[in-house]
């Protein structure tokens, strides 16, 4: 398929982003930009943050990785429900009551002003490494797929890209966010769904005779019984809920979206209808998973991992399904880009700067929060190389491992200033984050010889929270 006919396609894409953009951001001010003037309505956010929480990660990733792991994913993602249950009736009712627009500020409150500076800082950082990695992904695979046809430089692809993200999330913020991510969730499940349907036609296969053939290769296992091993059942539900716990209820982009509905009611039903959801959407990313890994072998292709879906897509199928794979690629990444962007540019002016404490015009405001965007924007870019560096054959490992190591101590934060009424030594507190995540680095690291045969995976976030927490409770006052 002509790589200019998929470029022109890419830019139409973008002109109707910049539309929304354009009628959403007018009259938008500072107000706008954080928390969507607490007008948000509750089902266009819980279906926008579809997009938001799957990424073209999950699009490329977790298919690609049914070959090696089979359905076990599903394990994660009933966790995912338990936690999006627990954010609903434990979190959101605090952050509504205080009435945050950065949640961080909750730490301030109950802890102290470093306290909330620590928390914002390791989110940022969070978000940082997550959001890039998730935007490398897709960028890679439209500059291989793309772009090197058309010796355009990897580094030109990159800036356009995050060029045109600042243009449609610079005015608007959230209020803009909560229209983009819902039309990009949109088009992202129909190229799900249309590759899906294609296939199974290709292959002259029903839905149950397909369900046979994957049951045959060994893909339908769900269940992981050896208690040894990283995919034992307990072990990856207890990973799904903690993970859900950091990565929406205590990241300040998710909450942000969820803040901006107006009453709680409406946001609980909101984070309660995502998790249902999500459960859906990825049972039919796996079974898509075992479907591609079906094509392939008929095809003769011996891709694997995150290279699956964007071969098979792009060059053994269809020009017209080629196109619709781009398209639901592109809507698979913007949704956690240009949030993060905002959400990044949010605790920087709120938790680290505290420009809504300080005597400044709106004006002023207003500047200052469009320099840290951009300079959240230059961040993206550096990291984007570094992951282009590393190279990772498969992101959704990548970036779930890392979050192990980030977002464990804002967990550690959070249940220390819920569960206890103990105040701490505010200024010891980043010590406290510091060593907990490098106390589980080694832990991991050496984790053979220290438990034999048994295996930490994603649970090394939980013991990581558990680390911070003990540390708090080492500095609290008495």
């Amino acid at each position: 398929m002509s790589p200019i006919l998929l470029l022109l396609i890419v830019f139409a894409y973008f002109a109707i982003l910049f539309y929304v953009s354009y009628r959403t951001g007018k009259g938008s001010n500072n107000e706008s930009f954080f928390i969507g003037n607490r007008n948000s309505n509750w089902m266009l956010v819980a279906f926008g943050m579809i997009g938001t929480s799957l990424s073209g990660v999950t699009f490329v990733s977790v298919p690609g990785a049914v070959g090696k792991d089979n359905f076990t994913y599903l394990q994660i993602t009933l966790g995912y429900l338990i936690g999006y249950i627990l954010i609903a009736y434990l979190l959101l009712p605090l952050y509504y009551k205080l009435k945050l627009t950065s949640i961080y500020s909750y730490l301030r409150q109950r802890m102290g002003e470093v306290s909330e500076k620590t928390g914002a800082s390791i989110f940022i950082v969070s978000r940082l490494v997550g959001a890039t990695a998730r935007l490398y992904l897709v960028v890679n695979i439209l500059q291989i797929s793309i772009l090197d046809k058309l010796n355009v430089p990897f580094m030109v692809t990159t800036l356009i890209i995050l060029g045109m993200i600042i243009l449609y999330t610079y005015e608007g913020g959230v209020k803009t966010i909560v229209w983009t991510d819902t039309l990009q969730t949109t088009c992202m499940l129909a190229g799900l769904l249309i590759c899906t349907i294609y296939m199974l036609d290709h292959m002259n296969l029903s839905i149950s005779d397909s369900f046979s053939a994957l049951h045959e290769r060994g893909y339908t296992q769900i269940i992981g019984t050896d208690f040894m091993k990283k995919n034992f059942f307990i072990k990856q539900v207890m990973a799904g809920v903690f993970i859900t716990i950091t990565m929406t209820g205590i990241d300040q982009e998710m909450m942000q979206k969820s803040l901006s509905v107006t009453h709680l009611k409406d946001s609980q039903k909101n984070m309660v209808s995502l998790g249902f959801i999500m459960l859906i959407v990825i049972a039919l990313f796996l079974y898509m998973g075992g479907i591609l890994h079906l094509y392939a072998a008929k095809e003769h292709v011996t891709a694997i991992g995150d290279h699956l879906f964007p071969t098979l897509a792009l060059e053994h199928m269809p020009p017209v399904i080629s196109i619709i794979f781009i398209i639901a690629l592109i809507s698979a990444l913007f949704p956690s880009a240009d949030g993060a962007m905002t959400a990044i540019t949010s605790s920087c002016c709120i938790d680290i700067l505290g420009i809504h404490k300080k005597k400044w015009t709106e004006k002023k405001q207003e500047q200052i929060r469009k320099s840290i965007h951009l300079g959240v924007a230059l961040s993206f870019l550096i990291l984007v190389f570094i992951f282009k560096w590393i190279n990772d054959s498969s992101m959704i490992g990548l970036i779930l491992k890392l979050a192990g190591f980030t977002y464990g101590p804002l967990l550690g934060l959070f249940a220390f200033g819920i569960f206890t009424q103990y105040n701490v030594k505010d200024k010891k507190v980043p010590y406290v984050c510091l060593a907990a995540p490098t106390l589980s680095y080694l832990v991991d690291h050496f984790q053979s010889y220290i438990f034999g045969d048994f295996e930490i995976g994603l649970e090394l976030l939980i013991l990581n929270g558990c680390l911070t927490f003990l540390g708090l409770w080492m500095i609290r006052k008495k």
